[in-house]
């Protein structure tokens, strides 16, 4: 007892003490209201203007002047894709995001494949993030500190994930100070750009005149179009998180539409403006490649160059800080929604539902476990390199954008009859789904034999995983189903039994000292009568009392309100007084015992004092569906609740019962 109350001290330290998901209050505390969602979700979106904007300037081959038509280009997508993303939002109030727009508006098997998409999406959004964020603070240091970066980055995967096993808030507070560093520093930056620049805008537009003129001449008119136009599709990170709002609806506070399309708009007008204005200083201070440095670096040297050098140093510095965290910021996004989409995606059953489960700090503790092995295991793969990065990033965000503005245009079409603005939203998806092709089919083309074969590969993977569970749950519903089948010869061989003892229609009297059948059941169903069956068979009448125990799993698929906990308490209390209905008819004395809570096992142990204190002499029994084959898969994909009992129970010197029920 001692070594466990340590360890639960260790765990209360550093993850925090278990919450209350009885308390009507937790959903308000634990939700983000627009501005820490700008901060938490937003972020992601706003800090790739830290390498978006750079992939495009980069790939302008030293027309650096047509810089001006990719930044104007690329402030228009942010606004249309933001637009865009605001209708999905009034039209998914609950959240979602591109799984549930494909899943509801075009296929089950298409939303799946938009969902392992946005998985691996959110995976290297938490890689791409924090190597970008070791790569601004690298940037600053001297050359012989570069080969620890990859430690740093390992070390910031770390740390994320276990401020994200904390809870929400615990995640994204502490941040908020140098969210506001980032924001007011390139705001600055910009500003002071700008400023300067424009006592010699003559000669600003002279030299631009002049380079534009030198590019249309050495690379013609079509030249100078492709070249704009695969600059814009390089820089495709620089739309990459606008869908994470979308995504992250549950977690907002009330009325969440209303703070979703605030924090929408917070984060679109600041990213559109970061990215223009970063590109805009790029091109005023000929910002050049430098290795080991970023261009933000470099631009930010540049600008401070007449500051004097402590100034400049102090400047740079704060600035380049405030880059990575913010960058580490943004990977809360991938710790936020990703666990999100997959319990989603676990409640439909195309992955393991372990990963729907909640922890006693109500976090899909799983979830971002699995996202956490990823990253780091991405990060390995590619040694930290941000330019490998971005090529596997974009491919999988513009797979899901592209699908969910497929999904939207689709729907209005269908709904144009119903829908008196259908044509404006029509048109507003439309051209969001027209720039999200281009762009996916482009990087997928110029990008595909440096990288980007291997993210369509490992979506691929997850993609046939996700079938293959899907298959395994579909067939084992079946079997499970054909118990059902079975209840009226099972509610037939019960009543045969009870009429061996004679008709006795007298009410069933309540004796604590009779011998008494404590049954675990999970719904009123084939499994819970045949467990109820073979126990009465088995003991040959000897049982007077009959309790029937369950407990309703709080997951993330009904942990959305309190509203939703007390129609889970509702459905168990009917569930359990069909059986206490049945037996009393058959002339045996019963009650029911239920609970809600997060950890099953736990909440059957709280629950057996309570029926051991009224009823003396009891037995506890618990059915185990035997599959036709025990697998490492089957292990994995379904519960054994009931040997976790049984083990805990064992140590209490109480009885427990395991009976086999063969499908």
């Amino acid at each position: 007892m001692a070594a466990n109350d340590g360890v639960k001290t260790i765990k209360n330290i550093f993850v925090g003490k278990p919450r209350d998901p009885h308390d009507k209050k937790i959903f308000h505390q634990l939700s983000l209201i627009a501005f820490l969602a700008w901060v938490g979700l937003g972020a992601d979106g706003l800090s790739s203007s830290c390498y978006g904007p750079e992939e495009a300037f980069l790939a302008l081959k030293g027309h650096i002047y047509l810089g001006i038509f990719v930044a104007i280009g690329s402030a228009l997508t942010i606004f249309i894709i933001a637009a865009s993303y605001s209708q999905i939002i009034e039209l998914f109030p609950t959240g979602g995001g591109g799984y549930l727009v494909a899943s509801k508006l075009l296929s089950p098997t298409i939303g799946m494949i938009s969902g392992c998409a946005l998985l691996i999406d959110y995976v290297l959004t938490i890689t791409i993030s924090i190597a970008s964020g070791a790569d601004a603070i690298f940037s600053f240091l001297p050359p012989e500190f570069l080969p620890y970066k990859l430690y740093f980055a390992f070390a910031g995967v770390l740390i994320l994930s276990l401020l994200n096993i904390r809870g929400i808030k615990e995640a994204v507070v502490p941040l908020v100070p140098v969210f506001l560093l980032f924001v007011f520093t390139h705001i600055f930056a910009i500003g002071y750009t700008l400023i300067t620049h424009s006592f010699k805008m003559e000669e600003v537009a002279a030299s631009t005149s002049t380079e534009l003129t030198r590019s249309f001449t050495t690379l013609g008119t079509f030249g100078v179009l492709f070249l704009i136009l695969r600059a814009y599709s390089m820089g495709a990170g620089t739309f990459t998180g606008i869908e994470a709002v979308s995504n992250g609806l549950p977690i907002l506070r009330e009325p969440k539409v209303k703070t979703a399309k605030k924090t929408m708009l917070y984060m679109a007008t600041s990213l559109a403006i970061t990215v223009l204005g970063l590109m805009l200083g790029y091109l005023l201070f000929n910002v050049q490649h430098q290795e080991g440095k970023t261009l933000n670096a470099v631009f930010f040297e540049s600008m401070t160059k007449g500051w004097g050098h402590e100034a400049s140093y102090i400047f740079v510095l704060v600035t380049l800080l405030s880059e990575a965290i913010l960058l580490f910021i943004a990977a809360q996004t991938g710790f936020l929604d990703g666990p999100r989409v997959l319990a989603s995606m676990a409640i439909d059953r195309w992955f393991p539902s372990r990963f729907a489960m909640l922890s006693d700090r109500l976090v899909t503790q799983n979830g971002i476990l699995l996202m956490s092995a990823a990253a780091l295991v991405m990060m390995l793969i590619s040694g930290g390199s941000v330019v490998f990065l971005i090529v596997l990033y974009s491919i999988n965000v513009f797979i899901t954008f592209s699908l969910s503005q497929l999904g939207m245009v689709k729907h209005w079409w269908e709904n144009r009859k119903n829908e008196k603005k259908w044509f404006r939203k029509f048109l507003m998806n439309g051209v969001g789904l027209c720039l999200t092709t281009f762009i996916l089919i482009s990087v997928s083309v110029i990008k595909f034999s440096e990288g980007g074969w291997i993210t369509l590969l490992i979506t691929g993977a997850l993609v046939f995983f996700a079938l293959y569970i899907r298959k395994h749950y579909n067939k084992t519903f079946k079997m499970v189903k054909s118990l059902d089948l079975m209840m009226d010869s099972v509610e037939a061989s019960i009543y045969d039994v009870r009429n061996e003892k004679g008709s006795n229609k007298a009410e069933p009297v309540y004796n604590p000292k009779g011998e008494t059948a404590a049954i675990l059941v999970n719904g009123f169903n084939g499994l819970g009568l045949h467990t109820l069956l073979s126990t009465i068979r088995l003991f040959k009448g000897s049982f007077k009392n009959y309790i029937f125990v369950q407990i309703g799993a709080i997951d993330a698929g009904n942990f959305k309100g309190s509203v939703e906990i007390e129609n889970l308490e509702t459905h168990i209390k009917a569930e359990t007084n069909k059986y206490v209905s049945f037996m009393k008819n058959n002339g045996y004395y019963s009650e029911a015992v239920w609970r809600v809570g997060i950890d099953v096992v736990e909440e059957i142990d709280n629950i057996v004092p309570e029926i051991t204190s009224r009823f003396s002499n009891v037995v506890f029994f618990g059915g185990q569906i035997v599959f036709p084959e025990d697998t490492f898969i089957t292990r994995w994909l379904h519960n054994y609740i009931v040997f976790a009992v049984q083990r805990k129970f064992y140590r209490q010197g109480i009885p427990f019962v395991i009976l086999p029920i063969r499908i």
